[in-house]
């Protein structure tokens, strides 16, 4: 089976406002409904190939009068849990995204083993709002260009952030970017690594084994089976740029090896200003060599700041 046929979804939406039809499926059968004799799950908020999200509420904080007490609970799926190393791999997402701490990514809390069920979780902030795949949805032809830049900027800031603290994040795809309260919060680190000379005491662990890359934003490389890098990120992120210009993947949703056995061709969005389609041009190339780095391409976005007018009607979209 090749790199591409090796694809589960590892959308996970974190949404206080869940679709009601998901409250309906029962818990799996070995999760209880209260983990750790704190947590209280109360109902599935996503599915994805390798783990769930729930909404939870914290018993501990509820009881010192905490008006909010609710967070996001994710556990791996029970096909993964029964790998020997399933714990490991779910803290090694914690590791990496705990030491984070920027506005636009998802704060994590903890990671914990429930005593009776041996059951792995992390805890995380709940967040509120809609995924950029469903604002994608209401603006088929793409959003204006000052809310793509704008968008396109807090993406690109939180990005680098992650970066210079030895994080990639190994499966940008507008399911994993919410529009929260007043701007964008990246999450899902689950195909996340270490970069190469950080966190050396992090145990590295073969997640080709796991291998759950999204066809049509994962960079050439990484379907060839090449280990995660930057250059993969930036090829995912320019990815998503492109449909937030024109609300269209840039190869007609196809992944980067069919785009470049079919010799698609690639245009610049209509409203992405001239001036940035170059940057924006080497974000996508196929060759990592040749791609622009992740700097560059958001020193090119930072051009102008504009006004917040539309995003604010962003927000408010139903979920």
């Amino acid at each position: 089976m090749n790199a591409e046929a090796k694809v589960a979804s590892a959308d996970l939406t974190i949404m206080a406002g869940a679709n009601p039809a998901r409250a309906a499926r029962p818990l799996p059968r070995d999760l209880p409904g209260i983990l750790c004799g704190r947590y209280q799950i109360e109902r599935l908020l996503g599915v994805g190939g390798m783990g769930a999200v729930y909404r939870a509420r914290d018993l501990l904080r509820e009881q010192f009068g905490e008006p909010q007490p609710w967070v996001a609970l994710k556990t791996l799926s029970e096909d993964f849990a029964e790998y020997p190393d399933a714990s490991a791999l779910l803290y090694s997402e914690f590791a990496l995204t705990a030491r984070l701490s920027h506005r636009n990514l998802v704060r994590f809390y903890s990671f914990e083993v429930d005593p009776a069920c041996q059951r792995a979780f992390i805890t995380m902030e709940l967040l509120k709002g809609n995924t950029l795949d469903h604002v994608l949805h209401q603006y088929p032809s793409g959003l204006p260009w000052s809310e793509t830049q704008r968008l396109s900027v807090s993406l690109l800031e939180a990005l680098r952030y992650a970066h210079d603290q030895g994080v990639l994040h190994g499966d940008l795809k507008p399911s994993n970017l919410m529009l929260g309260d007043d701007d964008i919060r990246l999450f899902d680190f689950g195909l996340g690594q270490a970069r190469e000379g950080f966190l050396k005491g992090l145990p590295r662990l073969a997640r080709s084994r796991f291998a759950a890359w999204t066809p049509r934003y994962a960079a050439p490389e990484l379907l060839d089976g090449a280990t995660l890098n930057a250059a993969a990120d930036v090829y995912a992120v320019a990815c998503m740029i492109y449909e937030l210009c024109s609300g269209q993947h840039p190869f007609r949703r196809q992944s980067a090896k069919q785009a470049q056995a079919m010799e698609l061709p690639l245009t610049a969005p209509a409203d992405l200003p001239r001036a940035l389609w170059p940057a924006l041009r080497a974000a996508l190339e196929f060759d990592p060599a040749k791609r622009s780095s992740l700097p560059d391409l958001l020193r090119a976005f930072r051009a102008q700041r504009p006004s917040r007018s539309l995003l604010t009607r962003l927000l408010r979209l139903p979920a």
